[in-house]
């Protein structure tokens, strides 16, 4: 059903912050100015409003955050806990608890895009340290095994397993959170799975081990496309916006602030299963009426804090409204039943949960749409294997139990919605509007668990992941070179139709494809992890006898073993755009938006006491000069007694 416009409550401003979770922590510590919040050095506290979040009538004297959720790309399949409480406190003394009920939050959703969790309303200060409560009783915690999904329990560095864990973050007097009235702040909260945590699964169930690094960033350094969610509250077809109340994840009532969308001629809606685009998608929305569900994806202008959006689903077009929903990968078909892996089940009277292998039920009356695409229906025939899809049907027996066997969703009376598909592998060779690729994983799964049976036009057509062929029309691919790795975003061919097995959007060559360096040395740390450590770079002893089993760049699909290298690693920031450089201890994060002070900080950090515990970049590798080029460096730090 559709909430009604008695199910939401419309104040003039926002309440609380509902969506400031775990990586709050590192929020108050940020690396810039801008927006009316950001780092202070020797700034006296601003004077404390008489602003109470909860009261309406003192929203005028109030400052606002918008604040965006964000994470990088890691080996978890799913990564679900609870935020229980989270207080925030002023130079003068003044405590503010901004969350008013535990949320429940997913941090491998936000992979390749940022979440839009509120614009909330809190008094104009100076914020100086905080507290959270997180909750992991009940988390569901899946890492990748082998291709298969494998439970995994979260503990702390030495082995126990975490239940309720409270944190308490005073930050030093340059790196504290100002929030004024006006024009709103923007933070974007980026909890990088992979770098916080140690992963073994060799032992069952699996085990992840915590050294949470959290960034937050007023000028976020990666640009990703953003969603938000929430009931309508009005639409203003004369300048071609909606406003809506806020509802993140999958929450089904609360209200985390207001927020305008933006919509252009080409935004794509889809209003109760009908596609439009534009107006006609705007005006459809209005019909819909106030308290209507939406969904949008697309693009925040910082400097402006506009939000336009490239596609809209509404009403009955949203997961998990009027019927169940399954977000996944197929990895099989059989005539009509799909086989999807990594799975979200969205239930219409349960909260959203993780099922790894979902068979779905297709049929000649299922409607099927693909992002971007003007046509109507596409039919059944357009799905095939590898595609990322949200079906909306009928799950008949519900499960919670990712472990279980298989479970049958109907979608024979449903919808199918194709998003874009993201490969990655090593090029084979190029030709002109071609180029065919080893292929490694598909939106971060293996190529192995992928049945590419009757993807061709016959049996010997069949897409072969050792040699998948993208279609490329007249991108440019004049960089690529046989044995470096690729990345693409697109849809694969319908099924039967291969080849080409892929039809490609963007292609991203080896110059530009995303590199992620980490590296530990042990659970004691090493106090000599560099040969040098300066503003023209910081360089890595790669044979240094404290590394652990983390000694590895990822470049795009290929691993690269540091230890293997004939020289050590330097690792330089990039010449131009934002940055971001944090120093974590056991209690606080120093965060830095100047290379020089984040290697001054670093220097005299390491003095020959203090060890590092693990260092995690990300940016640009160049293989041939062994040269890392990041845009992000994080360095966990155990100081003395620790």
């Amino acid at each position: 059903m559709k909430t009604s416009s008695t199910d939401l409550p419309i104040p003039a401003g926002t309440r609380t912050i509902a969506g400031w979770m775990t990586m709050l922590v590192a929020s108050l510590v940020l690396a810039a100015c801008g927006g009316g919040a950001g780092t202070t050095a020797n700034q006296q506290p601003l004077p404390t409003a008489e602003c109470d979040p909860a009261d309406a009538s003192t929203f005028s004297e109030c400052g606002s955050v918008m604040v965006a959720l964000t994470d990088a790309d890691g080996d978890f399949l799913n990564y679900a806990v609870d935020v229980v409480s989270l207080t925030l406190e002023t130079a003068n003394g003044r405590t503010i608890e901004t969350l008013p009920r535990r949320t429940r939050i997913n941090f491998t959703d936000y992979v390749d895009l940022t979440e839009l969790v509120t614009v909330a309303t809190i008094p104009p200060a100076t914020y100086v340290a905080g507290t959270i409560k997180l909750d992991y009783e009940d988390a569901e915690v899946y890492v990748e095994a082998n291709g298969e999904s494998r439970k995994a329990t979260v503990t702390d560095l030495k082995g126990v397993e975490l239940e309720q864990t409270e944190l308490r973050i005073v930050l030093p007097e340059r790196d504290r959170l100002v929030v004024t009235r006006g024009r709103p702040a923007l933070l974007q909260l980026d909890f990088d799975l992979d770098a916080s945590h140690t992963v073994d699964i060799v032992t069952t169930p699996a085990t992840a081990a915590s050294e949470q690094f959290i960034v937050a960033e007023v000028a976020p350094v990666d640009e990703k496309d953003i969603r938000v969610r929430g009931p309508l509250v009005e639409v203003s077809p004369d300048e071609m916006t909606y406003t809506i109340a806020i509802r993140p994840f999958h929450d089904r009532d609360g209200d985390f602030g207001r927020v305008k969308v933006h919509v252009t001629d080409e935004t794509e809606f889809e209003v109760d299963e009908v596609p439009s685009f534009g107006i006609d998608g705007l005006l459809a929305l209005e019909a819909a009426g106030r308290g209507t569900p939406t969904v949008a994806q697309g693009t925040l202008n910082v400097a402006e804090r506009e939000f336009t959006a490239n596609i809209v689903l509404a009403g009955s077009s949203v997961p998990g409204i009027d019927r169940d929903a399954v977000i996944g990968n197929v990895i099989k078909r059989d005539g009509n039943f799909l086989t999807i892996r990594g799975a979200t089940i969205v239930p219409s009277d349960r909260r959203a949960h993780f099922h790894d292998d979902v068979v779905v039920e297709v049929g000649p009356d299922t409607k099927v749409f693909k992002d971007g695409d003007r046509q109507s229906d596409l039919g059944i025939t357009a799905i095939s294997i590898g595609q990322r899809v949200t079906i909306r049907g009928t799950q008949p027996s519900p499960s919670t139990d990712a472990a279980s066997p298989q479970v049958l969703f109907d979608a024979t009376q449903g919808v199918v919605r194709m998003h874009v598909t993201h490969l990655a592998g090593v090029v084979n060779m190029v030709i002109p509007g071609q180029t065919d690729i080893t292929l490694h994983a598909i939106d971060r799964r293996r190529a192995g668990i992928f049945d590419f049976t009757g993807t061709g036009q016959s049996g010997e057509l069949d897409a072969d992941p050792d040699n998948y062929e993208i279609a490329t029309g007249n991108l440019n691919l004049a960089d690529f070179a046989a044995g470096k790795p690729i990345v693409a975003y697109g849809f694969p061919s319908a099924f039967g139709d291969a080849p080409p097995d892929f039809n490609g959007r963007t292609v991203i060559d080896y110059t530009d494809v995303r590199s992620a360096l980490g590296v530990g040395w042990g659970a004691e740390g090493t106090v000599a992890p560099f040969t040098s450590i300066g503003t023209d770079g910081i360089v890595l002893d790669n044979d240094n006898e404290d590394i652990d089993e983390r000694h590895y760049i990822k470049q795009g699909p290929v691993l690269i073993d540091l230890t293997a290298l004939d020289s050590d690693t330097t690792i330089v920031p990039r010449e131009s755009d934002r940055l971001s450089f944090y120093i974590k201890t056991a209690d606080s994060l120093r965060m830095y938006a100047d290379f020089a002070e984040f290697v001054k900080d670093l220097g005299e950090s390491l003095n020959g006491v203090t060890a590092a515990r693990s260092m995690h970049a990300r940016g640009k590798y160049d293989p041939d000069s062994n040269v890392f080029t990041a845009y992000k460096i994080g360095v966990y730090l155990l100081e003395p007694g620790q």
